[in-house]
């Protein structure tokens, strides 16, 4: 597979009241066309900030991100991040926040019916066609989060990041929205790169597991491949054994992380 992003050597440090602290330390990893690479590790360890760095929404104090050959310098359509909150805006229907996505993106290009087509395409590919005309509140949890996905991929992005997107949502939501995220991934193509906390959900979604050490100063500590490949049955993967070997693997990393204190 082509490789989309390459992390060389990335570490990246913040100011606090006590000094300054790294958060994480020589990360280095390709990310190939197509797959979704699943970021776990114990809390604090820097998932979301490395997200962020991918996302161009920070710049790293070392090392180096490129994103087909090129310097990461800031966002870009081309890599859309999605937050654990699905941060709608409440004044807008479901349409209208997704509708403002796609303006942004392809305005200049497309006239009004094509931008509206894109948003009714989106928001059909999230089975939530029929709750264009609701608001943010007048939905549940789990339909919010459906539209910050679909409001992310109507902008066609080759790379989605994922920021732990299903963990305030209750199992049979969230499991529903696994479920959808596979599909669209079937469908599209499109490269992930997923920060979550479940083991479960890491192994059933990801090609590739990458282990971060526990922080301050987190490191690669592993990158695990579950084997398996799209589209996928989950049912008919949960009683694989290469799925109870890798979540046995990847919980024993976890579990044996030591505690850091920063300095």
């Amino acid at each position: 597979m082509r490789k989309i992003v390459r992390i060389e050597d990335v570490g990246q440090t913040f100011d606090t009241k006590n000094g300054r602290l790294a958060a994480l330390c020589g990360i280095t990893l390709d990310i190939h066309e197509g797959e979704c690479i699943g970021l776990v590790g114990p809390a604090g360890c820097g998932k979301s900030t490395l997200l962020n760095l991918i996302a161009g929404l920070a710049r790293p104090s070392t090392g180096v991100i490129l994103c087909n050959g090129r310097p990461v310098a800031g966002p870009a359509p081309e890599r859309t991040l999605v937050f654990q909150n699905h941060a709608l805006l409440p004044w807008l229907t479901c349409f209208d926040n997704v509708y403002l996505a796609v303006e942004r993106v392809f305005g200049g290009r497309e006239g009004k019916a094509g931008l509206k087509q894109r948003t009714h395409d989106a928001l059909a590919r999230v089975g939530l066609a029929h709750a264009e005309t609701r608001f943010p509140h007048e939905i549940p949890a789990g339909m919010k989060q459906r539209v910050g996905l679909a409001r992310a991929l109507s902008m066609q992005p080759r790379i989605l990041l994922l920021d732990d997107p299903f963990a305030a949502l209750d199992t049979p939501v969230r499991v529903d929205l696994q479920d959808e995220l596979l599909k669209i991934l079937a469908a599209t193509g499109t490269t992930v790169v997923m920060a979550t906390h479940d083991v479960d959900e890491a192994v059933l979604l990801s090609d590739r597991v990458a282990m971060l050490t526990r922080g301050p100063g987190a490191t690669l500590g592993g990158i695990l491949e579950p084997g398996r490949g799209r589209p996928h049955d989950r049912l008919a993967r949960t009683r694989e054994a290469a799925f109870s070997e890798a979540r046995a693997k990847l919980s024993a990393f976890l579990e044996n992380q030591p505690l850091r204190h920063a300095a």
